[in-house]
């Protein structure tokens, strides 16, 4: 059975206050609200400093059974080290996040744009990460898109990021994985809104292909990234069907 999830790039916006989250709901609040809305978040918190143990825990217990919890890995690995020496940094990464228990799904590393191509150091990197661990790799320079970089990713069945930026895919249609992971990062609309034809692309791009999948919106400014996740999710079980499951049953 096919599964889709949708979600958002993280949660803690104040201008969400009137799209998805109550007037006076207390901040505390509204992953616990998010989570009645879709089964899955990006959390980006992770990508500029590391959380305490006790920050993912309270995650954990604020969001139901099943619900998935996306990581970004620190930019300490992926910006100030450039993938050098990846154990130590993976290792701490982990041992935070796996205080998500099972709500803890892919970690994502995403690449500066200014940083070139280096197979060995994505070798290495991922080689860091427990077989068990999903990885997916945002590349943001152009000399990553190799048929090398494609085989290093699919010897780890590591995703390659599908990045979506003014409603165009910023990367080459690569399944290097038996899943997938889509970051939507602004559409042409007023503050990044995508229009209801992108929607229904990806709708029917990702429902072709038969994979297990997860998809946030990262264009979180006026609440564009919770308009356009419900949109989204109701068009893939519009497309798909009841044989398959999608993110959202709101």
């Amino acid at each position: 059975m096919t599964r889709i999830r949708v979600g958002t790039s993280g949660w803690q916006y104040a201008d969400w206050r009137g799209v998805l989250y109550p007037e006076g709901l207390p901040q505390r609040l509204w992953l616990q609200r998010y989570a009645e809305v879709f089964e899955t978040v990006e959390l980006n918190s992770s990508f500029y400093r590391l959380p305490a143990a006790a920050s993912f825990e309270r995650w954990r217990d604020s969001v139901p059974p099943g619900f998935i919890v996306a990581a970004k890995v620190s930019r300490y690995l992926t910006h100030v080290r450039g993938l050098r020496d990846p154990v130590g940094p993976v290792r701490m990464f982990l041992e935070r996040a796996s205080h998500l228990g099972a709500r803890l799904g892919p970690v994502v590393m995403q690449l500066p744009p200014t940083r070139r191509m280096d197979g060995d150091s994505l070798e290495r990197a991922l080689t860091a990460f427990p077989a068990h661990v999903r990885v997916a790799v945002e590349f943001r320079h152009p000399s990553w898109f190799v048929d090398a970089i494609q085989d290093v990713l699919r010897r780890h069945n590591a995703s390659l990021v599908w990045a979506d930026r003014g409603g165009r895919l910023q990367n080459p249609e690569w399944i290097t994985a038996d899943w997938l992971y889509v970051r939507l990062h602004g559409g042409r609309g007023t503050v990044g809104n995508y229009g209801t034809h992108v929607i229904d692309m990806y709708a029917k791009r990702l429902s072709s292909l038969g994979l297990e999948a997860y998809v946030y919106f990262n264009n979180d400014t006026a609440g564009n990234a919770v308009r356009n996740a419900l949109a989204l999710s109701a068009r893939l079980r519009a497309t798909l069907g009841a044989a398959t499951e999608c993110a959202n049953t709101h």
